[in-house]
């Protein structure tokens, strides 16, 4: 089946409301089917339509490698918390969509939008940490917007950012190109950015010993990709949604099944406790530092070896492997002997924790 655009296997999916809701902003169902429902309706095209973390395109002169574009916007809540802040964590956004399509960030934007009212020293720490962050990953903010609006209307500082990228002369990536046989690695533990948002808030009254991951991850990437090339299929940092969307995702455009192994799952305890305390699954809780990676079975060794020498890849572990059965879905082989389905994420359990 050829879907519209071209895309193998892609669906049109229906909203199920006429107004938004916050589920549409978190990453699962309810993201998909408003992408697919209004977004690709209106500006199908040959780029956006593999609805990869960023575009790859060729700009037509000898010897191009391809350059990536992504952007994103942040209106995280609260703006600082333990680990970084809404700065930080809109450029370390941004270069990770890069990185997943296989680039090396160029040059970044940077928008803001700020409510009336705003301390001028939360902007300096929030554009300081954003100019660190930059530096770190090995690239600059060359450009962008300022905007205020009423007191009341933004709640405190939102921040765009987007970026361009060179990608790596060895990439051969796509949410289309995971293969049975093929291997997933997660580069570290996950959930940490998810709870630790979700702690911030004061909500639970309870306290933990939780930071955010939130980090470039530029490094990492070119690390393994100098060493597997095209024996990396597909790379996707896990945010919105978690692993367990990210991972339905690559198996809905691969039209292959992913297995994954509930044992071999990287999860701090604290983690587990907080989403414990919430009846949430830590597959479905955001990372802001930790890609997912589907390797070729034949390299999976090195590609672990490589990713774990990384330090932002020190807890890199295999959680799975690619089946070619039942297509598009992800399956879960939990410690008690049995399966479970593990679907895309349904709702928003922890709105706005990016």
């Amino acid at each position: 089946m050829t879907a519209q655009g071209g895309q193998p296997g892609r669906r049109k999916l229906e909203l199920a409301q006429d107004r938004i809701t916050l589920a549409h902003g978190a990453g699962g169902k309810a993201t998909h089917a408003l992408i697919s429902a209004v977004f690709l309706e209106a500006f199908h095209n040959s780029l956006l339509e593999p609805l990869d973390d960023g575009a790859v395109f060729k700009t037509g002169v000898a010897g191009d490698q391809g350059l990536a574009f992504t952007t994103d916007s942040y209106v995280v809540s609260p703006l600082f918390f333990p680990g970084g802040c809404i700065g930080d964590l809109a450029v370390n956004g941004t270069v990770n969509d890069l990185a997943a399509c296989g680039a090396q960030p160029l040059a970044l934007s940077a928008g803001f939008i700020i409510e009336e009212g705003f301390a001028f020293a939360d902007l300096a720490r929030i554009v300081e940490a954003m100019a660190a962050a930059a530096s770190a990953a090995g690239t600059q903010i060359v450009t962008g917007d300022t905007k205020v609006v009423q007191r009341g209307k933004a709640d405190g500082c939102f921040v765009n950012t987007s970026g361009v990228g060179l990608v790596h002369p060895r990439a051969a990536l796509s949410a289309a190109s995971a293969q049975p046989g093929d291997k997933v690695i997660v580069s570290g533990p996950i959930g940490d950015h998810g709870a630790t948002i979700m702690l911030a808030r004061g909500e639970l009254g309870i306290s933990a010993d939780i930071v955010s991951d939130t980090a470039a991850l530029n490094g990492l990437v070119a690390a393994l990709l100098d060493e597997v090339g095209a024996g990396a299929h597909a790379l996707r940092d896990a945010t919105r949604g978690g692993v367990a969307t990210v991972l339905n995702e690559l198996a809905d455009a691969s039209r292959v099944a992913i297995i994954i192994d509930e044992a071999a799952l990287p999860v701090r305890p604290a983690v587990n406790g907080a989403c414990e305390l919430l009846g949430i699954d830590p597959l479905y809780v955001a990372c802001e530092g930790r890609m997912v990676a589907i390797v070729s079975g034949a390299e999976a060794a090195n590609a672990l070896a490589v990713m774990r020498a990384h330090p932002m890849g020190r807890g890199s572990v295999i959680i799975g492997e690619v089946h070619d059965d039942p297509a598009g879905m992800v399956l879960e082989r939990t410690a008690f002997g049995g399966t479970r389905v593990v679907d895309m994420l349904t709702g928003d359990p922890l709105p706005r924790i990016c």
